[in-house]
């Protein structure tokens, strides 16, 4: 086989990937889940191991919090290919089977989850997104005993139609067929929140924060400050409503989502895929590594002030040496 039938088969693979890829619908309700369960899907857990121990859906795997456990601390990207196939192997959670992936209702680590089983070659997953709280309302079965499946060999291969590189990313600006979604907050987008040593946002892109999927997308903060007491508002939106949230983008053109480190990009690439985006892709490095790389063009490009970070971290240890001091006088008088 020559080389020009070689490169038209490889595109050609991957056009029939995109669309396999594309086709799969990736939410599910409780019905649908328990139905999985009865066909002997795989339930995955993402959240971390104590969440897990307090309760979970009867049958579910855990390996613990899933973006800690498979990605880089400092990089944030995935960890070496063969390290994952170890621990995914090691919890038989095979990407080839079918796969439900859950943890708290609007999170987006099982969207984490998604995107992983995507990127190592799976089409046959889904996220409950309403998640743990959801299940345990409808009264459906739930467990405190860890489950565990039969450890397996794993050989996975990275699916290139599901995600985007650096270089990928600075090849495709300009290019009118292609879209770019910033899921980060408006202050990182504006270069007003540091995260790197550049702040600012990918030339082209459109700022969509992920909490805007939730009918209330200011949940997260009324439950720190105790305004509500459930998590009720990261339910997501109607089909409908989050039509009209992209309604500026195109759903035939490639659709790139990126965030600070790929993870809160996961959820919206998860619920453009939802809306029927034909061909969406996660940028995994996002603004930590498109941020760091300096001579990437950048939008509202603003710089880490080391100096300043520095000043404020003294002082703060100043503050602590005196609160210490205190502390000693005060128990040297008793």
């Amino acid at each position: 086989m020559n080389r020009l039938m070689l490169g038209s088969l490889s595109i050609f693979l991957i056009h029939i990937a995109q669309i396999a890829h594309a086709a799969s619908p990736t939410l599910a309700d409780d019905r649908y889940v328990a139905e999985a369960i009865a066909r002997n899907a795989i339930i995955w857990d993402v959240r971390p191991a104590d969440a897990y121990a307090a309760g979970h859906i009867a049958g579910a795997v855990n390996i613990g919090d899933a973006p800690r456990v498979l990605r880089d601390e400092n990089t944030e990207d995935f960890i070496a290919t063969d390290r994952i196939e170890k621990v995914l192997g090691a919890a038989g959670l095979d990407p080839k089977r079918e796969i439900i992936v859950y943890g708290s209702r609007g999170s987006w680590n099982p969207y984490f989850g998604l995107y992983t089983v995507q990127y190592f070659g799976g089409s046959n997953v889904r996220v409950y997104h309403e998640g743990i709280e959801d299940w345990t309302a409808a009264g459906r079965a739930v467990s405190s005993e860890a489950s565990r499946l039969a450890p397996i060999a794993l050989k996975l291969e990275v699916n290139p139609t599901v995600a985007v590189t650096t270089k990928e990313m600075v090849e495709r600006l300009n290019n009118p067929n292609v879209q770019i979604v910033d899921a980060r907050t408006p202050k990182e987008f504006v270069g007003e929140d540091i995260r790197a040593i550049r702040g600012g946002h990918i030339p082209g892109a459109i700022n969509i924060p992920y909490e805007q999927n939730w009918v209330d997308p200011e949940t997260a903060g009324k439950l720190a400050r105790k305004q509500v007491s459930s998590n009720a508002g990261m339910s997501l939106k109607s089909v409908d409503d989050l039509k009209r949230l992209y309604s500026k983008l195109d759903p035939g053109k490639e659709t790139i989502v990126y965030c600070q480190s790929g993870v809160r990009a996961s959820e919206t690439a998860g619920v453009l895929q939802h809306l029927g985006f034909s061909n969406v892709k996660v940028y995994d490095s996002s603004w930590l590594g498109y941020g760091n790389t300096l001579d990437a063009p950048a939008e509202n490009v603003t710089f880490f002030n080391v100096g300043l970070l520095n000043s404020r971290l003294t002082a703060l240890q100043n503050r602590l040496d005196e609160l210490e001091k205190e502390l000693a006088e005060a128990k040297a008088k008793k």
